[in-house]
């Protein structure tokens, strides 16, 4: 399989978007690429903090790290990295291995937000 990639919109009608990427999965013939979708611009702001950003970039082409180590890399509190890593794996950005290890299976993130006037 190719490197995996993501792309993060930012799409209130997520119902529609949900659809739509349905239509272009059915239709496609090889890896298209994985999508997440937050409602709203706070709401992507609120779970992916400027810190849980700095987490994936450690984490971002390197083998499967423990979160004592990331916590080194980062210069942070171990306990502050596991509740930021928690919420990471939530949203599905990083995975837990069965050594008890986690890894960002992406290799390219791409943020798609667009910032237009009130209707």
């Amino acid at each position: 399989m190719a490197e995996r990639t993501l792309t993060i919109t930012v799409n209130a009608d997520w119902q529609g978007a949900l659809r739509v990427a349905a239509r272009e999965a059915f239709g496609a013939t090889a890896y298209r690429g994985e999508t997440l979708n937050f409602e709203t611009p706070g709401a992507f702001f609120g779970k992916l903090t400027e810190r849980r950003w700095a987490l994936l970039r450690l984490l971002q082409g390197t083998e499967e790290m423990s979160e004592r180590e990331l916590a080194r890399r980062a210069a942070r509190d171990v306990k502050r990295v596991h509740e930021d890593v928690s919420a990471l794996a939530d949203l599905g950005l990083v995975e837990r291995t069965e050594r008890g290890g986690i890894v960002c299976p992406f290799a390219d993130i791409h943020v798609d937000m667009h910032l237009r006037e009130a209707v």
